[in-house]
């Protein structure tokens, strides 16, 4: 344990710095999963890829919120919402195929 008055409030700073950061990684993981669960159903043609759009729009927030915050690199977010970008759009094409295919 610290002790200095000064190691102290760095200890205090630390914690609460520590649970913000882990409340926010938490989040935008979670929003990333979402997104990815949903493309995968609309790839085969169950979801709704309106729905899936609105979820990458928060995710995106999300990742840009993180990065913003310094929780996680600038360029580890913009290729995070790259990527996942390219997986909506596949899906959305994909599951678009799939209702032309069942007509």
């Amino acid at each position: 344990m610290a002790n200095h008055k000064s190691a102290i409030k760095r200890l205090k700073q630390n914690e609460k710095k520590n649970f913000r950061n882990k409340i926010i990684r938490s989040a935008f993981r979670t929003a990333v999963k979402k997104v990815e669960n949903l493309a995968e159903e609309v790839r085969v043609g169950k979801g709704d890829g309106d729905e899936l759009r609105s979820l990458f729009v928060s995710a995106e927030r999300l990742l840009a919120s993180a990065a913003t915050k310094g929780i996680i690199h600038k360029k580890t977010a913009s290729r995070k919402v790259s990527r996942l970008s390219k997986r909506v759009k596949d899906a959305r094409l994909a599951g678009q195929e799939a209702a032309a295919a069942a007509s």
